[in-house]
């Protein structure tokens, strides 16, 4: 990793985590992860460090995501080397993700004030970062989500645990649809907590070095913006509900509100395995009673993943040719055997993820 692409500032009383690649919207990588965690683990120790704050560099974002390029690589290997899942934990990418949830858990349990601030573009990996944090906040020009589906992949980095507790049906509709969040909807969905307007950001960031993180935050704090999302929670929550996909695009295509049909429209252009995959995680999330619980299981979908034609082909068509026309396997939802589905949620053996909440 160069070090410029992660930044660490300590004074004040103050610990500030400057992503740092700017041109890919600060995108993380296994180096950063691995700094970010080691460098978390001395501040918590630190008395000299109060308060951790967490920004990105550049006017796009706070971070897009990890970095699939170097994921697609990986995935097009272990396809065509026939590897299994078990196999794939030990691919460059199945580190990286080991790296990245232990990082996650870790901020889910930070024992120091922590404050994202989710400014700009903040997806997938972005959101493992900063979502879990103690403080957790959104300007006008944040745009939060998970797209994984759309990449064939089903979403992690906690994603799961987060959007199964998500207000109703909320959650299913953004993982489902990809659906980008504004700040009115991560604060309605529960991934953020306060509203801060951009321009004051600089301001709050010197108010943290003179006071708590409480105090501080306060003190800038609006009223949040309405929800849009929230809003259209009665249709929502009645077709999300259902227990196949391929009920809840009947029952969106049913409704008749526009937005309804849009969403079925979305859906229907995600990958058929991953949009399956993704429901039965998001189900599976809701009855786990901690962060660690979540992650252990996303890191065996995430390997499995890895194994898969979908990952390839999404990240091909989004990111490398960027033609937009993924040819996905199975082409249809009705394709998708559930042995297919049950796939993905294996056990790994002795390369479980295998947190434990006393992971701090």
């Amino acid at each position: 990793m160069s070090e410029a692409e992660v930044l660490f500032d300590k004074r004040d009383g103050v610990g500030v985590i400057t992503l740092n690649r700017p041109k890919a919207i600060n995108a993380l990588n296994h180096p950063m992860a691995q700094a970010i965690l080691a460098t978390l683990r001395d501040w918590a120790a630190d008395d000299e460090v109060r308060t951790v704050v967490l920004t990105g560099a550049g006017e796009r974002g706070l971070c897009a995501g990890g970095d699939i390029v170097a994921i697609h690589t990986d995935a097009k290997n272990t396809v065509a080397n026939g590897d299994s899942a078990y196999q794939a934990a030990e691919s460059p990418s199945g580190r990286f993700w080991r790296d990245e949830y232990i990082l996650n858990a870790y901020i889910g349990r930070y024992p120091k004030p922590y404050v994202a601030i989710m400014d700009g573009i903040v997806m997938g990996g972005g959101v493992g970062l900063s979502a879990h944090g103690g403080h957790r906040i959104v300007t006008e020009r944040s745009m939060v989500g998970m797209p994984e589906t759309g990449i064939g992949f089903i979403p992690d980095v906690g994603g799961s645990y987060l959007l199964s507790h998500a207000p109703g049906e909320l959650g299913t509709h953004i993982a489902l649809t990809t659906a980008r969040m504004s700040a009115g909807d991560a604060i309605a969905a529960g991934f953020a907590d306060t509203f801060v307007a951009s321009e004051r950001i600089p301001a709050l960031l010197q108010r943290l070095r003179e006071t708590d993180a409480a105090t501080a935050i306060a003190e800038f704090a609006e009223p949040a913006p309405e929800s849009d999302l929230a809003a259209q929670r009665s249709w929502i929550d009645a077709c999300y509900s259902a227990d196949t996909v391929e009920e809840i695009v009947a029952r969106l295509q049913r409704h008749d509100t526009p937005e309804a049909a849009k969403a079925a429209g979305d859906m229907l252009s995600k990958s058929p395995v991953a949009l399956k995959v993704t429901l039965r995680s998001l189900r599976a999330a809701r009855s786990v009673v901690s962060l660690e619980q979540a992650l252990n299981a996303e890191y065996r979908v995430s390997v499995a993943a890895l194994t898969s034609h979908d990952l390839v082909e999404g990240i091909r068509a989004q990111v490398v040719d960027k033609d937009r026309n993924p040819q996905w396997s199975p082409a249809t939802l009705a394709e998708v055997s559930d042995d297919l589905v049950a796939g993905y949620f294996g056990a790994l053996g002795d390369r479980e993820l295998g947190l434990t909440e006393s992971e701090v």
